[in-house]
């Protein structure tokens, strides 16, 4: 509301909030931060991890930096702008979430120190922005070229991104699994290599060990065989693809059958049986001994298939369905007129295993399997989970270094030679940008310093350590949180990928910058829901529920 010549005039909606200039700055930088100090213990091999209840009651128990964010119900809109640097980073490169944001909370509270001694925040961003595109440069300056397809640092690599998981102790395995997997679907675009995840079917069952996960070179399917009688283990299996029911077509609109005696009954059904024998015969001169089906099969058209010892399995997903065309080479028909030996797949071996307490088809021993399966097992269903969001994040670093050649050692090395030579290109700017890129220097410091942190160590003492051995050249002494002191991480075996490093710069330097242009914030009244408490008022509103009734 403001006044003109004395008379009020009512701009905004009744309910709507506005702060302005440096609250709105201060309100919004403070939320920020406080998601970026959620996620900050879980950083690193010494990091803790989080258990999430979410309002049903279900519970998560992860480190995973996007996992952590995506589960807390985040209301204020500045923090939202954090989740999405998380969000934005797993999609991208699929590790690294909880360093971008604690580097983006970090970025702003160092902003914020500037704001306070009156830097405007237009010059912080310009120097933000200048100090980033040095620190990418400067990344590509130090990162070491790899040969794409070499298993070693493929797997130095993954077993880094699962270090701080919860299944670090059978990180080994896992990092080869993952390196196998990524290494079968890659394919190769002129010089480059191209991996889809999606061709990487992930598949979890609790039970047994986290020891029992194993890569499948096909697909496993969670359905079981549709009917008794069929066989549950073919070899050399010839194996239908079909996207169309085994069943009698009804027709569209409605029709009436006049039947007016029990011979016509007869006949009508036996057409019906026929049309169904029919179908099995067309799968049958194809050569098939094996059907995987997208829609549905009828009772009639599975006892067929049985009798003719054929496999089958029913309302499979399109996705699976896709995964399998790569995978065994056929083709999927979708009229079964169309079917020819020429449109089946193959595989070694098709079996209905029991896991668990569910039954399970697995496709194995594909010619040349352009899709696969990994099949992860775990104890408990929350172990279960983690391991499979610590496998997502191991596949996708190995991707990275696949499709871009070129690692970093980790520990928190490339932050500090950073910060050494941002502080070394501050000094040939003009005025208070220099004060910014040197800000821009601390905050990505924070990145060591948490590490050290989180392993209880001393935060002050591993900060002098690093800035002098990075002043002497030791380009990769990194925190060795093991051990507690400063350590060469190159002969740790302690890698990542530059994407992912690069990834962070970007998306944390963006939404801090995003962040701190904002100088008004003006907020529509809530929603008011109409209350069902019966009650005196002031008792309903336990969690929006119906109060004391």
């Amino acid at each position: 509301m403001s006044t003109l010549a004395g008379t009020p005039v009512l701009i905004l909606k009744e309910g709507s909030t506005r702060s302005r200039g440096r609250d709105a700055q201060h309100a919004n930088i403070t939320a920020a931060r406080i998601i970026a100090e959620a996620v900050r213990s879980s950083l690193g091999p010494k990091g803790m991890d989080k258990m999430l209840v979410d309002s049903l009651g279900d519970v998560t128990i992860t480190s995973d930096g996007r996992t952590i964010l995506d589960e807390i119900d985040v209301e204020h809109p500045a923090a939202k702008m954090m989740v999405e640097v998380a969000k934005t980073q797993d999609d991208e490169v699929g590790d690294g979430t909880t360093t971008s944001v604690i580097v983006a909370g970090e970025l702003l509270g160092k902003a914020e120190e500037l704001i306070n001694k009156n830097v405007h925040p237009t010059i912080i961003i310009d120097g933000y922005r200048k100090a980033a595109e040095k620190a990418l440069e400067i990344l590509e300056e130090i990162a070491i070229p790899v040969d794409p397809t070499d298993k070693e640092f493929l797997k130095k690599v993954a077993m880094t991104s699962m270090a701080s998981k919860l299944v670090s102790e059978n990180r080994e395995q896992l990092a080869e699994i993952a390196v196998d997997a990524i290494l079968h679907v890659a394919r190769k675009v002129g010089d480059a290599y191209r991996v889809d995840l999606d061709d990487i079917m992930v598949e979890k069952k609790p039970g047994e060990s986290v020891t029992e996960t194993r890569l499948i070179e096909g697909i496993v399917l969670d359905k079981e065989v549709v009917h008794a009688g069929m066989p549950k283990r073919i070899e050399k299996a010839k194996i239908a693809l079909l996207n169309c029911p085994l069943e009698v077509e009804k027709t569209e609109f409605d029709a009436k059958i006049h039947i007016e005696t029990p011979e016509q009954m007869e006949a009508f059904l036996r057409e019906e049986e026929n049309m169904l024998r029919n179908m099995v015969e067309k799968i049958k001169k194809a050569g098939a001994n094996v059907v995987i089906c997208q829609k549905g099969i009828d009772d009639m058209a599975q006892h067929f298939l049985a009798r003719s010892g054929i496999l089958a399995v029913r309302r499979a997903k399109k996705s699976d369905m896709e995964k399998l065309s790569k995978a065994t080479g056929g083709r999927i028909v979708t009229n079964l007129d169309d079917l020819s030996p020429n449109d089946l797949g193959y595989a070694e071996l098709v079996e209905e295993r029991k896991i668990g307490d569910d039954k399970m088809v697995f496709i194995e021993g594909c010619k040349n399997p352009r899709s696969v399966a990994i099949l992860i097992r775990g104890g408990t269903e929350r172990i279960v989970d983690e391991a499979e969001r610590s496998v997502h994040d191991a596949l996708c670093v190995v991707r990275d270094v696949v499709q871009e050649p070129k690692i970093l050692a980790g520990g928190g090395a490339p932050e500090m030679e950073i910060a050494r030579a941002l502080r070394d290109y501050a000094e040939s700017l003009p005025g208070r940008e220099q004060l910014a890129v040197q800000s821009f220097a601390e905050a990505i410091e924070t990145i060591p310093i948490t590490l050290g942190e989180n392993a209880g160590l001393d935060p002050i003492d591993i900060l002098s350590d690093l800035r002098a051995r990075h002043d002497k050249g030791e380009r990769w002494a990194g925190v060795n949180v093991f051990e507690g002191k400063v350590d060469d991480m190159g002969k740790l075996d302690v890698y990542e990928p530059l994407a992912v490093k690069k990834q962070v710069i970007k998306s944390a330097t963006e939404a801090a910058t995003m962040i701190l242009k904002i100088d008004d914030v003006i907020a529509a009244g809530k929603m008011k829901t109409p209350s069902t408490s019966k009650g005196p008022e002031g008792y309903g509103g336990y969690g929006g529920g119906g109060g004391f009734e």
